[in-house]
């Protein structure tokens, strides 16, 4: 049933497109109604069968794309944002943005590794339903602290990933970052702890965010009880300036010796670049630093951003948009 839903999307997207019929030819040619066929075509274009591109002669998406995948060899999505619009209005139009972006690339078979965060948690309000078969959902860090389990929030994002592609969730129910090394090296022993780990080491798809200490709109990490006085001095000492799945990086993209990431429940970079794609979803221009250390880094291979960002990133602030 829902490959046919399917193909008449399909079909229907290909006669208004390309073949220029009306809604009512269509539906009288697919033996359906009018609101049938509005309805397909919306499935086409939320679903990525559809790709409506806008070309205007004064844009200058196309130029910072291109100039960002020359500088970071990556694939570039750069979301024309007003820049009226608030930090929390820009956001949603990214995770929108990036939601339409991973529904294509989730295939049946596939480990998708999520983390979490607030960046992750407005895309996962916005997925499409894709169904997928024998897909797999893994948390790719704990999300514990002092005050709270993290299991709630970390969870709904994970169910909303789930649900949208089908998939089985794997949560990882550890803290964000342990006291003592030592007992992460013991928990890394764990039967039940190593089952995630080889999951994580199996992905086919990372999707992610960038926590930044300057952010203005704070990362998650930063603003909700993770990190104490002494982890943020330690943090300063190192020249972190950002994170990736709690695990943190300097401006040059090295992330040797941070004492931190020895407790973090991250994955090592290292292991993250192992992974064929990987997404990274920043809104917000005031991510800046964060995001230039982990494109230095090398972890992403696709990038979602916002138009200020994207300008920022190649110093192309001095150029107006073309909406004003």
């Amino acid at each position: 049933m829902m490959h046919s839903r399917h193909s008449d999307a399909l079909r229907a997207a290909q006669m208004y497109y390309l073949q220029d019929l009306t809604m009512d030819a269509i539906a009288r040619e697919l033996r359906t109604s009018r609101s049938t066929v509005s309805r397909l075509l919306s499935a086409a274009r939320d679903t990525g069968l559809v790709q409506i591109q806008i070309r205007n002669p004064l844009d200058t998406g196309p130029e910072l794309e291109s100039l960002i995948r020359r500088e970071y060899n990556v694939d570039v999505h750069v979301v024309p944002v007003l820049e009226s619009l608030n930090e929390a209005e820009t956001l949603d139009r990214v995770a929108l943005q990036a939601a339409r972006t991973i529904g294509p690339l989730v295939d049946s078979n596939a480990i998708l590794g999520v983390a979490w965060g607030s960046t992750l948690s407005a895309v996962s309000r916005h997925l499409t339903r894709k169904i997928t078969h024998d897909t797999v959902v893994v948390q790719l860090n704990g999300a514990g602290n002092m005050h709270t389990t993290g299991i709630t929030y970390a969870s709904d994002i994970m169910r909303r990933f789930g649900s949208a592609y089908g998939a089985r969730v794997e949560q990882f129910p550890v803290p964000a970052f342990f006291d003592h090394a030592s007992t992460k090296a013991a928990m890394w022993n764990e039967r039940s702890v190593q089952r995630i780990l080889d999951l994580q080491a199996r992905m086919s798809i990372a999707i992610f965010g960038v926590g930044s200490v300057e952010a203005d709109y704070p990362s998650h990490v930063y603003a909700g009880g993770y990190l104490d006085e002494s982890d943020l001095r330690m943090l300063a000492r190192s020249d972190v300036v950002g994170d990736v799945a709690t695990v943190f990086f300097r401006r040059d993209g090295s992330s040797d010796g941070i004492v931190l990431n020895e407790r973090s429940t991250g994955p090592a970079l290292s292991q993250l670049r192992q992974v064929r794609r990987r997404i990274c979803v920043v809104s917000g221009a005031s991510k800046i630093n964060g995001l230039r250390g982990a494109l230095t880094a090398g972890l992403a291979t696709d990038l979602i951003l916002d138009e200020a960002t994207a300008r920022r990133l190649v110093g192309f602030e001095g150029v107006a948009p073309a909406n004003g």
